[in-house]
């Protein structure tokens, strides 16, 4: 019996338990998707490459198992060069599937030639092409194995055009089982009781959680850590929500003071990289003790030398600790003079944000906009988030209560990531939590990245509530007088701020032309019945345009770079 090359693509996903694939099709690859879809996988058909493996690699951090982004050959595989590079930086299991010229025209100048196994290794963990149909299967085992296997990352496989149709015989086919679950590693006992020692002798800890706990599925843990021991904690903007933001162990609004003057910080799957400021002086103290447990031995030691190294996953090794707690019965004293010091520092900004939030002028800030979003927006809601101003102010005015829930631009800062995660939110929400909504919060620039996957979620019917909040630009921007004015001067790209976008641009009107219900939104009374309107409405994608004050910027003290006089 006869096996096509598409076939054997498909099965061998399918034999790995993957379940969402996401693409453009053309030459070469139609008929993967099309056998995909025979097997059960779901397809998911998108405007844009970049667009699509964003989503898929949304998957693979949300399910722990790698999505799918499938894609032609040349300028296809070329536009998923950005998801590939945002999922291994952001360490989420991804795989992509790229169709390239037949093998009988390597060389001639096919078309779409390029040399795609070799581009790919920059970018993935592996970059392989299988050398026959009979090996397919193999191939993609140890793609999806090395994809979620030690640190997660991207794995590329190059598809020749000419194997998608050809045909072989069943019974020569190295057909595989399912790849096991990824093994689970622990710390070395020494490491856990020195890590435990130097906790316990802490008169000022602090517990960092990264995104890496919120993968390893280690919220229970974590959350009987702090609890047992006592401890602030600050997340990363992605594992908000492993333990609630508003937990009464959260320091969040005290970020500065906490990474400033903690002498012992316990990194549970974070990294020292440039969200953290490093772990470097002046944003930490000069002798602060780093306890660093993460999955990946290279990380350890990272710009700050570790008092401890604990290697293994986050939830396994968050165990041993708590073992290990449970025997010295320690916990940090809840009066202490530093609890004092973060606690004040905590009600003081929360104090100026409320101010903030409470202006009652218009046109609206980000703080009044988000306050209302956060009265309106249910519990349980996965929240994506990207843009400069929007996404910043709005990870200290949104909470996240579970984990797992909040997607933005991540380790890599990447723009446009928005509608690609949004999307991959709401297949992976409709197969295992119906009726959990997804929020996807925007900067009016951030949303232009991929503006036209609006389409692709009303083909799908998936509900995603999407918020557009609109000053006009990218930082800041100008209002229509100002517009207007400047114009007179010439030619705009002579003489208009490179930060500005069209004042008033009525984005809400491209979900409306495709289906959705788009509102445009001036004032607090408006968004408030926008909000209530699209939350009640459980089955249509909808789209709220706010308009915001264009100058609106973040309180003054946090990047002092991105004040105006700077623009």
């Amino acid at each position: 019996e006869a096996v096509s090359g598409a076939q054997l693509i498909a099965q061998g996903l399918r034999a790995q338990n993957i379940e969402y694939m996401f693409g453009i099709v053309g030459i070469p690859v139609t008929e993967i998707a099309i056998a995909a879809q025979a097997v059960g996988i779901k397809y998911v058909g998108m405007r844009n490459e970049q667009a699509a493996c964003y989503a898929a690699s949304a998957v693979g951090y949300l399910t722990g198992r790698p999505g799918v982004c499938l894609v032609v050959s040349g300028p296809g595989f070329l536009h998923a060069l950005g998801g590939m590079a945002n999922a291994t930086i952001n360490c989420w299991p991804l795989i992509v599937i790229g169709g390239s010229s037949d093998r009988n025209q390597e060389t001639m100048g096919a078309f779409q030639e390029f040399p795609q196994v070799e581009a790919g290794r920059l970018y993935n963990k592996l970059s392989v092409r299988p050398s026959s149909l009979e090996v397919i299967p193999a191939v993609i085992e140890k793609a999806v194995r090395t994809s979620m296997y030690g640190r997660p990352g991207s794995c590329y496989i190059d598809i020749p055009g000419d194997f998608v149709n050809l045909q072989v015989n069943k019974s020569s086919v190295k057909y595989v089982e399912c790849c096991l679950p990824p093994p689970v590693s622990m710390a070395e006992h020494s490491a856990v009781s020195k890590a435990a020692s130097v906790i316990s002798v802490s008169k000022q800890p602090l517990l960092i959680i990264g995104k890496g706990a919120a993968y390893s599925h280690a919220e229970n843990n974590i959350r009987k850590l702090v609890e047992l021991c006592g401890l602030p904690f600050l997340p990363t903007p992605m594992a908000k929500g492993v333990v609630p933001d508003n937990h009464p162990n959260c320091v969040a609004a005290a970020r500065s003071t906490a990474l400033q003057h903690a002498d012992v910080i316990i990194l549970l799957g974070a990294r020292l990289n440039w969200i953290l400021h490093f772990g470097l002086p002046p944003r930490y103290r000069q002798d602060v003790k780093v306890i660093q447990i993460d999955i990946c031995a290279e990380e350890l030691g990272n710009n700050v030398m570790p008092a401890a190294t604990l290697l293994g996953d986050i939830n396994a090794v968050t165990q041993q600790l708590l073992e290990e707690f449970n025997k010295r019965s320690w916990k940090y004293p809840s009066n202490s003079e530093w609890w004092k010091k973060l606690r004040g520092k905590i009600k003081n900004n929360e104090e100026r944000s409320k101010g903030l939030a409470l202006q009652k002028s218009l046109p609206m800030n980000y703080y009044t906009v988000f306050h209302h979003i956060r009265e309106l927006m249910p519990k349980d809601c996965i929240l994506v988030s990207e843009g400069a101003n929007t996404m910043d102010i709005g990870r200290t005015m949104l909470p996240n209560f579970y984990p797992r829930q909040r997607l933005d631009a991540g380790t890599f800062g990447t723009m446009g990531v928005g509608l690609g995660f949004a999307i991959a939110a709401a297949m992976v929400a409709r197969d295992r939590t119906p009726g959990r909504r997804v929020i996807c919060i925007e900067g009016d620039s951030a949303f232009g990245f991929s503006g036209m996957e609006l389409e692709t979620i009303c083909r799908y019917n998936l509900p995603i509530l999407i918020i557009v909040v609109n000053n006009n630009g990218i930082y800041t921007g100008l209002d229509e007088n100002s517009w207007e004015e400047l114009l007179k001067f010439g030619d705009p790209a002579a003489c208009v701020p490179p930060v500005s976008l069209l004042p008033s641009a009525h984005y809400e009107k491209i979900m409306s032309a495709f289906g959705g219900k788009g509102y445009f939104v001036k004032t607090p009374e408006e968004l408030q019945n926008a909000l209530k309107a699209s939350v009640t409405d459980k089955q249509t994608p909808s789209l709220i345009n706010v308009m915001i004050d264009p100058q609106s910027e973040r309180k003054k003290q946090e990047f002092p770079w991105l004040t105006r006089s700077n623009l």
